[in-house]
């Protein structure tokens, strides 16, 4: 048999301690953080260096068996589940930073790094990772590159896409592209990184990176602000890109819902009293502490005074930023406190968001009166996330709650993944925001760096 003729080869070549088949595979690897249940794939191999996943994606081509790349699987779109029959290919063990060079200010990374492992390696070296997201601690820098990451920080310093130099990619045959580019300015022809970058593990798998550091920031500011209504937000976010300029790094907008939901849970501090129309978290980095937080003081106490502020609380620690961000981060505990529900992450224009938000809530309650909808996100950058689920019902009723989401988004011009990526759940809905020539023109990207189509088949296109 095909599949028994592969596992005898991959341990020939990699030893039994790399490949795990049967009652050893770990539970871990038959899932993601998808509401996709369990797969048990052919074997799961964990291989230590680049060379590992080469020779298992040469013996897997030459055997005709499908690969599933695995990072911290963290991912919420089924990118990295398991396929029957199909190898799992975990990079858990290809972890730690390689190198930080000063002078060109990177670091060069193992792709199974933890994200929270890079950015504490920067900040030793007094640099600054701006990727972060809740998952920081699980989650791997080859799947935050592999997905296009983006987290709480893209307003200032964009996606995941603009922190990578250089990468080492093992293509489906087991070949291995090596350009671990430190140069900003490198036009030398096609900049073949884009390729990989946001591709889901469907061209090739990253194995290594070079990423992009920040100066360390000298001092973080943040304010928790209550609003009227979405006009003054936006009025906000308008006043906050001038005003501030480029110390605003973070933009976040939790509607009213969301913001009973998390302050009424554990732990969860409210520095804000009333009932108001909406809620921003905006966080300013400087240089500077004494003229920075003057400034972003100042910058406040004119929003009040120009009429756009209904109240708002200010950091004076960065415990008390930390504070502040625990509002916002506090969706992480949903599973506890909503039971099950499905998770969004739309994007759309920023104009447009609140008109969606109110068609989107009204269609969702007219199917189901019961329905919890928390609508949230980083909005500066045109991202909203939903969480949605019907009180008491079991099974959720999964697919209806899909379907009049991403339709409201197809209605409002808007993207159905603005940065968990497509992976299995968002495949059906690809065509209502990606016109036929550009899902042709994908499919023969796909067609031509993985003519076997071995690669995670079937996630994405």
């Amino acid at each position: 048999m095909t599949g028994s003729a592969l596992i005898r080869a991959l341990v020939a070549a990699l030893g039994p301690t790399t490949v795990l088949v049967d009652e050893a595979i770990p539970p871990r690897n038959l899932k993601d953080w998808s509401t996709l249940g369990p797969e048990t794939p052919l074997c799961v191999v964990r291989p230590t260096d680049t060379e590992g996943v080469a020779t298992t994606m040469r013996l897997c081509s030459e055997h005709g068996v499908a690969v599933v790349p695995q990072g911290g699987l963290t991912g919420l779109c089924g990118g990295g589940r398991p396929i029957g029959g199909a190898v799992a290919l975990s990079l858990e063990k290809m972890t730690g930073v390689e190198e930080i060079d000063p002078a060109a200010a990177t670091m060069t990374v193992k792709s199974g790094t933890p994200l929270q492992v890079v950015q504490e390696a920067a900040a030793a070296a007094d640099f600054f990772i701006p990727l972060d997201l809740g998952a920081r601690g699980s989650c791997a820098i080859g799947g935050n590159l592999s997905t296009n990451a983006g987290g709480n920080r893209v307003i200032r310093y964009g996606m995941a896409r603009e922190m990578v130099l250089g990468l080492e990619v093992v293509m489906p045959d087991g070949t291995i592209i090596r350009n671990l580019n430190k140069m900003i300015k490198n036009n030398a022809g096609y900049d073949l990184k884009h390729l990989f970058i946001g591709s889901e593990g469907t061209l090739g798998i990253i194995t290594r990176a070079v990423l992009r550091l920040s100066p360390r920031p000298g001092c973080t500011m943040a304010a928790l602000c209550a609003l009227e209504d979405y006009s003054k937000v936006l009025d906000l976010l308008s006043a906050a890109r001038r005003g501030l300029g480029p110390l605003l790094s973070a933009f976040e907008v939790m509607w009213p819902d969301y913001w009973d939901t998390v302050i009424a849970m554990p732990g969860v501090r409210n520095p804000i009293a009333g009932k108001h129309g909406a809620y921003v978290l905006v966080e300013a980095q400087g240089t500077d502490e004494a003229i920075d937080a003057p400034r972003f003081q100042a910058w406040l106490e004119q929003q009040a005074e120009a009429g756009i502020l209904a109240d708002a609380a200010v950091s004076q620690s960065l415990a008390d930023v930390r504070a502040f961000w625990g509002v916002r981060d506090a969706c992480s505990e949903f599973p506890q406190v909503l039971g099950p529900h499905e998770p969004f992450d739309i994007g759309l224009p920023v104009a447009r968001m609140d008109d969606y938000v109110r068609s989107c809530l009204a269609a969702l309650r007219a199917r189901f009166p019961s329905i919890i909808a928390l609508f949230y996100g980083h909005i500066g950058d045109g991202n909203i996330h939903i969480v949605a689920c019907v009180p008491g019902e079991s099974p959720q009723p999964k697919d209806e709650i899909v379907n009049i989401v991403y339709d409201q988004v197809r209605q409002f011009g808007g993207t159905i993944s603005a940065e968990h990526g497509i992976g299995l759940t968002k495949k059906p809905f690809l065509s209502f925001v990606r016109s036929p020539e550009e899902l042709a023109l994908m499919q023969r990207l796909k067609d031509a760096l993985d003519p076997q189509h071995l690669l995670n088949p079937g996630k994405v296109l």
